[in-house]
């Protein structure tokens, strides 16, 4: 008896010893503190998806940074922008369900048929040659995405929040891995697949932490990896801030190439777009820039203008240069942050429900590879239209209450429809059909949403 007692209490503590250690390993993916030779895989599909791995680690990270925050005297996290930003991830993870990988298909094949050295995927020096091609073809992209306006116009997705968060390390946009995958091609000459893949994701875990106001300085590491500090400038409108620090993980890359700029106490930084678009909704954030190319594109009867218009940067107009003229920039010097303050009890009903969206989303990320392309598409319109019709009700749209009826009622019946009746279906039956009643009621306006502008 005494024995079974000891390898029992034995096997918890290597089961409780094993979490902690995967843990740490987690936690220390944030920083690109890895060991190489426990990430040394053979094939892209060997490779875990570490991104949606580290959503947890997301979450408690801007908890901890909220507190810190606070604890400074500031606002810290705002629900409706934090919730947004986490959207937006959660919008880019759903594209990936969609198309399973496809974007790394161009590279593969390149690799297989072009390559130029065959560089052994286990061996650590491949590891971390790899890990520096990624670096510098990400400062590239990350570059040609603020100079190339059909580019910024998938990126500008990344610059949306008014706010300076680590949040906003996962509002990246749906497209801008197809559009800027072309810069990191030139690596399949050498690097294996399952290494780019790896490092891909490893360089944006990184670059997820360094958004943040609540680290000032990491002293001597300044010089060589890119940092909040940096990064703070990158993010701002400010004309200073304009057109710098490009760099992923390290900031030589700048140094290098003159597009460095550091942070000065001299001027408070004004983050978000330079004509900023007022909304919580992320489906709107993600496409409403490419209307403007368009628009842009539209208004010339030149040829040459209307590409320029396209390929040209932002600012770009005829008679200027390639990205416009620096003195007809706008300077942001400070600007008042769009907010619309909701009821207690509206940003309750938000939370809750976004839980319910969140668990569902993850749900569907552990299952789609057993389930049809076609019923992986009705569940990411599922996730996709919950999120957005729930930053409607962030902007107080007029629209928002009718669609969350539609919304309830029709994820209510298939509830219903779909599965065989447990406890906890019919539990989602009654939330649901509650949910839609309550927004009845708001629709006859005998339950109000009071708008107003943060001070």
């Amino acid at each position: 008896m005494a024995s079974e007692v000891l390898y029992r209490n034995s096997t918890v503590n290597k089961e409780l010893s094993d979490v902690l250690v995967s843990h740490l390993k987690g936690v220390g993916r944030m920083f690109y503190i890895h060991s190489p030779e426990e990430t040394l895989y053979e094939k892209p599909e060997d490779v875990p998806n570490f991104f949606r791995q580290s959503f947890p680690y997301f979450i408690i990270f801007m908890i901890i940074e909220h507190i810190v925050l606070r604890l400074e005297g500031k606002k810290g996290i705002r629900l409706n922008d934090g919730v947004t930003s986490i959207s937006h991830g959660i919008f880019q993870e759903c594209g990936r369900l969609i198309w399973r990988g496809a974007e790394s298909y161009l590279y593969t094949w390149i690799y297989s048929n072009y390559r130029m050295v065959d560089l052994p995927w286990d061996n650590t020096l491949t590891w971390y040659a790899a890990a520096l091609g990624v670096d510098f073809c990400y400062y590239w992209m990350h570059r040609a995405c603020h100079e190339v306006h059909i580019l910024w116009a998938q990126h500008q997705v990344h610059h949306t929040s008014e706010d300076f968060n680590m949040g906003v390390g996962i509002r990246q946009s749906v497209l801008q891995g197809w559009c800027g995958f072309a810069f990191y091609l030139p690596l399949a000459l050498a690097i294996p697949p399952a290494q780019f893949v790896m490092h891909h994701q490893f360089s944006y875990l990184y670059m997820f932490w360094i958004h943040t106001e609540a680290i000032k300085s990491l002293g001597p590491l300044e010089y060589v990896l890119n940092t909040p500090s940096h990064h703070r400038v990158h993010h701002g409108s400010n004309k200073y801030c304009l057109d710098v620090n490009y760099g992923g993980v390290l900031i030589i890359w700048d140094r290098l190439f003159g597009t460095f700029r550091p942070e000065t106490d001299k001027i408070e930084i004004v983050y978000g777009l330079i004509y900023n678009q007022p909304s919580f909704n992320p489906f709107y954030l993600q496409i409403f820039y490419t209307g403007y190319v368009v628009e842009k594109f539209r208004s010339f009867e030149n040829w040459e203008h209307k590409i320029k218009a396209i390929v040209w940067g932002p600012s770009w107009e005829p008679g200027t240069a390639r990205l416009g003229d620096d003195d007809l920039k706008e300077d942001i010097q400070s600007r008042e942050k769009y907010d619309v303050t909701l009821p207690t009890w509206c940003n309750g009903y938000i939370v809750v429900h976004y839980a319910v969206v969140f668990y569902g989303f993850f749900e569907l990320a552990s299952r789609y590879m057993g389930m049809t392309p076609f019923s992986v598409l009705i569940f990411v319109f599922y996730v996709m239209a919950s999120l957005t019709i729930i930053g409607m009700l962030f902007d107080n749209s007029k629209y928002a209450p009718l669609l969350e009826v539609l919304r309830c009622s029709a994820l209510a019946f298939l509830t219903r429809s779909i599965s065989s009746p447990t406890p906890v279906t019919t539990l989602l039956q009654i939330f649901y059909v509650a949910s839609a009643m309550f927004w009845c009621l708001n629709t006859m306006k005998l339950l109000e949403i009071k708008r107003t502008k943060l001070e």
